[in-house]
């Protein structure tokens, strides 16, 4: 294994430590001398998987203290991200499920052919799905696709990861995306596809996403119950 892949399998199993709460927060991880021991590797390799645990705001590191650990929650959300669903479901830790409703193509109407950039009739994918936490549906993402970029969906591929089948099946280079939050009256899709309690607002996450050649592929409103996700990011200045 190189020095490379060994800092970052240390980093992957030090954050995951810390999810998983052998850390909490506000502790200090051992000592770089420490770590080093742990994983038989030298001091330089365990300051590289420090400073990638601290650019992705897992750790604090103090002179003369050490590494904090930072309060991590685990029904966040990244907001600056551009990850699939999926992929947060393992950081979560919790019993997840996600529900397709609706499912197929269908003609583009003016709205959402204008957010997606194509003629009003287009033939789009519109998928609906329902994402349950601990038996709560609490999460509606509504997804449109243009067709010409993604030809071919199936029901199994959306309750599995959209973006898994694009990426490794398609390869497709997804690249970035634009979001925009607001919060909403619940619609009749809140109430007919998610558990809203006596809620009447939900927060909607609008993703427009992008190709790695700029082009829009991907039109989403993820539309949460207001009592169960905070929405976070995490900036650190560059000196």
């Amino acid at each position: 294994m190189t020095k490379q892949n060994k800092y970052k399998q240390i980093y992957e199993e030090l954050s995951q430590q810390i999810l998983d709460g052998k850390y909490k927060a506000m502790e200090t991880l051992p000592s770089e001398n420490e770590l080093s021991e742990m994983y038989e590797t030298s001091r330089e390799t365990i300051r590289k998987a420090l400073t990638l645990l601290s650019q992705k705001g897992f750790i604090q590191k103090i002179r003369g203290k050490g590494s904090i650990v930072l309060d991590i929650s685990k029904m966040s959300f990244p907001i600056s991200g551009l990850v699939s669903f999926k992929e947060l479901q393992h950081s979560l830790g919790r019993d997840i499920e996600t529900i397709v409703y609706e499912f197929g193509l269908v003609n583009a109407d003016e709205r959402i052919a204008q957010q997606l950039n194509v003629p009003a009739g287009e033939e789009i994918w519109k998928v609906y799905r329902a994402r349950s936490i601990q038996g709560e549906k609490i999460i509606l993402d509504k997804d449109y696709f243009q067709k010409k970029h993604v030809p071919l969906l199936t029901k199994e591929i959306c309750e599995n990861s959209i973006y898994e089948y694009l990426e490794n099946e398609l390869n497709m280079t997804i690249s970035f995306a634009k979001k925009e939050i607001t919060v909403e009256p619940c619609s009749e899709d809140d109430r007919k596809y998610l558990d809203l309690a006596d809620y009447d607002h939900v927060v909607v996450v609008k993703n427009y996403v992008y190709l790695d050649d700029a082009t829009l592929f991907q039109y989403t409103e993820s539309r949460h119950r207001l009592d169960k996700f905070r929405f976070v990011d995490f900036a650190r200045r560059k000196h």
